[in-house]
C-alpha cells in the first residue's frame, strides 16, 4: 500500500505521516528532506540559491545520510529547499529516489508537495493536509522554541505565507491537492485527532 500525503508547510503532514506509516507498519520518506539536503548542501558550500548548476550537482550526488534531520529541520534550511525545489533539474535527480522507495514492499507512506501529483499518481490513498496560515505559524514557532531557536510567530507567517506562494506558483510540479485525493483540515486539530481523521479516510478507501 503506497499513501501520499501532500501539504503546505507545517500543516501536520509529516506528523500525520509518520504515525501512519507506524499504524500499518509501512516505511515512511519525509520528501522535503530531499530538498532541505539539497538547500543545505548549497549553504554550506556557499553557493547561491540561485545557482542552478551547483543544486543540480548537490541533487545528483546527494547523500541524505550525512545530515543530522535536526539541521534539516531548521528554517534556514526550510527556506533553502523552497529555492531549489522550484528548479526541474533538481526535482528530475529526486524523483527517481522518491519513487524508488514507495516501490519496495510492504509499500509506504510519503509527505511532501507532489507525492500524489507527481511522484506516486497510483498510490492507493491520497490525502491533501492543510491548516490555516495563521495556525501553521503558530505550530512551526513553538517547534522552533522547543528546539531552542529563535521563531517570533509574525516572521514565521510571513515566512509562511511567501513559501506558499512560492510552492503554489513554481513551474516545477506546484503544490496541489491531486483531483482524488482527500482534504484533511487540521486547523481545529490536535495530533490524535488529525491522526485518526487521516487513519478513518485511509480505512474508507480500503473498503471501497
Amino acid at each position: 500500500m503506497i499513501i501520499a500525503i501532500d501539504g503546505p508547510a507545517a500543516s501536520g503532514k509529516g506528523t500525520i505521516g509518520k504515525r501512519l506509516a507506524a499504524h500499518y507498519g509501512l516505511r515512511h520518506l519525509d520528501t522535503g528532506l530531499l530538498y532541505r539536503a539539497v538547500g543545505r548542501t548549497m549553504l554550506d558550500a556557499g553557493h547561491k540559491l540561485d545557482d542552478r548548476q551547483a543544486a543540480i550537482a548537490a541533487a545528483q550526488s546527494l547523500d541524505l545520510s550525512r545530515f543530522d534531520e535536526a539541521v534539516l529541520k531548521g528554517a534556514e534550511a526550510g527556506e533553502a529547499a523552497s529555492f531549489v525545489s522550484a528548479i526541474p533539474e533538481v526535482r528530475a535527480a529526486l524523483v527517481a529516489y522518491q519513487r524508488g522507495f514507495a516501490a519496495e514492499a510492504p509499500g509506504a507512506v510519503l509527505d511532501g508537495r507532489d507525492i500524489g501529483t507527481v511522484i506516486c499518481p497510483d498510490a492507493d490513498v491520497k490525502i491533501f493536509v492543510t491548516a490555516a496560515p495563521d495556525v501553521r505559524a503558530k505550530r512551526r514557532a513553538k517547534e522552533y522554541a522547543a528546539a531552542g531557536k529563535d521563531g517570533d510567530e509574525a516572521t514565521v507567517l510571513a515566512d509562511i505565507r511567501k513559501r506558499d506562494e512560492r510552492d503554489s506558483k513554481r513551474s516545477a510540479s506546484p503544490l496541489k491537492q491531486a483531483d482524488d485525493a482527500v482534504l484533511l483540515d487540521t486547523t481545529g486539530l490536535g495530533v490524535e485527532a488529525a491522526v485518526a481523521a487521516a487513519i478513518a479516510i485511509v480505512e474508507r478507501i480500503r473498503k471501497r
